[in-house]
């Protein structure tokens, strides 16, 4: 059982159990055994922090039933590791070596100590963001619904929204708070927070906590932190430009707004592409051009030890400096003056390929099994579940039970990463002395 086995494993079994659960007649609003189907397709989408529905979430499943949803989106943002660990640290069971390198591989840092403080400080993390999320969330929905539904619904967009699950309790998902700024922006900054990683917000803290004090000592920003919030920025800049520029010529999808709420509405549309799922207009009615920048701003998606899915930043970053590298002629990546070095550079070329193969077999197969649907959406239905995103034109509803089946796939490849999938199948490497020869090939 080797860690990426076990990896697996866990969301494996998070999902097969709260299959269970949606199964059982309380969790369904007409009191009745649900179908397997849908409850296996919304298990993995709630555990895979996806957001994809075959469903209507709010009128399917009862109270129960929701929370089951919430709890399982909960589950998936923080990581199966992330939480068995916190349960043995309440019980006060100490953990092996074995499972503090696999907290590391969850997370993708590298450390062996302090494992206890970074478990509950990614703990502390998310309830803070998730419980002031919920109390400015309950004020708005408060204008609308009594307060205990205003409560429920509070809590469970603001953990949807943290997690970058994309879940929500309104048919028309957000279309009906689109020009609402509270609601925008708070759910806007649950999805960046959430999707940008525990590192880089604990990295945050601890320098915000040296300028209160005027600490004399140094602080200086790791390399992960600086390259994350360069990139988060430059696709959210990216986006929000491109739908408002996209979008100005066709003037379909922003023809009802003012100035300003195409500003905001932009601005929301550009976040949740980053995985988080949530829409505050019809995709559908977007131009192919936007829907293509949307295709890959999900493709990169979120940020490492974060919520959500896709390539990651840091995997764009450091493909797009390679690029850099090879057209200047070096022979070294060098980003702000540190040397990437060359297994780190494998694994990022790892990530992409795998991804984009996973991407192109999912769409081949729904293409093949679905001849009646445009192909357009069926690649958006994929890259979307892939990267964990949730983000939908509606044809998920529609598909036909093998399809939903290669989206449920889909999702769990996308959630577990690519690289621990194969490691997890392959098994680990054994060292070799064997050296071979070097031999140039033809490229370009």
């Amino acid at each position: 059982m080797t860690i990426s086995r076990t990896i697996c494993l866990g969301f494996i079994a998070a999902i097969a159990g709260g299959t269970l659960l949606l199964l059982m007649p309380l969790a369904t609003s007409t009191g009745e055994w649900g179908n397997p189907l849908v409850a296996l397709f919304t298990a993995t989408s709630a555990v895979c922090v996806t957001g994809l529905s075959v469903v209507d979430v709010n009128k399917y499943f009862s109270f129960w039933g929701e929370l089951t949803v919430m709890l399982l989106a909960q589950l998936g943002g923080l990581g199966y590791m992330t939480l068995t660990t916190f349960l043995m640290i309440l019980i006060g069971r100490k953990f092996d070596l074995q499972q503090r390198f696999a907290i590391q591989e969850s997370f993708d840092h590298r450390f062996a100590q302090g494992s206890n403080n970074l478990i509950k400080s990614v703990i502390a993390t998310t309830l803070i963001f998730e419980v002031t999320g919920t109390i400015v969330l309950f004020f708005v929905f408060l204008q609308d619904y009594p307060p205990p539904r205003a409560l429920w619904y509070a809590v469970f967009h603001s953990v949807s929204a943290f997690n970058n699950a994309g879940f929500s309790l309104f048919a028309d998902n957000l279309i009906g708070y689109q020009t609402s700024v509270p609601l925008n922006l708070t759910v806007s900054a649950l999805i960046i927070f959430g999707g940008i990683g525990y590192q880089v917000i604990i990295e945050s803290y601890f320098w915000l906590v040296r300028k209160v004090k005027k600490s004399q000592r140094p602080f200086a920003f790791s390399l992960n932190l600086r390259v994350v919030v360069r990139v988060t920025i430059f696709l959210l800049l990216l986006g929000f430009f491109g739908i408002l520029i996209l979008e100005a010529q066709g003037n379909r999808a922003f023809a009802q707004f003012s100035f300003q709420d195409r500003l905001l509405v932009a601005w929301f549309q550009s976040v949740t592409t980053r995985t988080a799922g949530f829409n505050t207009i019809d995709l559908n009615e977007l131009s192919s051009t936007s829907l293509v920048l949307v295709m890959l701003l999900m493709f990169i998606g979120a940020s490492p030890s974060g919520t959500g899915g896709g390539i990651k930043t840091t995997t764009f970053a450091i493909l797009a400096n390679c690029t850099r590298s090879a057209l200047r002629g070096q022979e070294r990546v060098i980003i702000d003056d540190r040397c990437i070095p060359p297994q780190l550079i494998l694994k990022a070329i790892a990530v992409v390929f795998g991804s984009m193969v996973t991407v192109i077999s999912s769409i081949s197969l729904l293409i093949f099994l679905e001849s009646e649907q445009e192909a357009v959406s069926l690649a958006f239905e994929a890259v979307s579940a892939f990267a964990t995103v949730g983000l939908s034109l509606g044809t998920t509803p529609e598909l036909k039970p093998l399809s939903q089946l290669v989206l449920i796939v889909t999702m769990f490849i996308g959630r577990v990463g690519i690289t621990i999938l194969m490691a997890a199948i392959v098994g680990d490497p054994k060292p070799s002395l064997i050296k071979y020869p070097e031999e140039n090939l033809l490229v370009g």
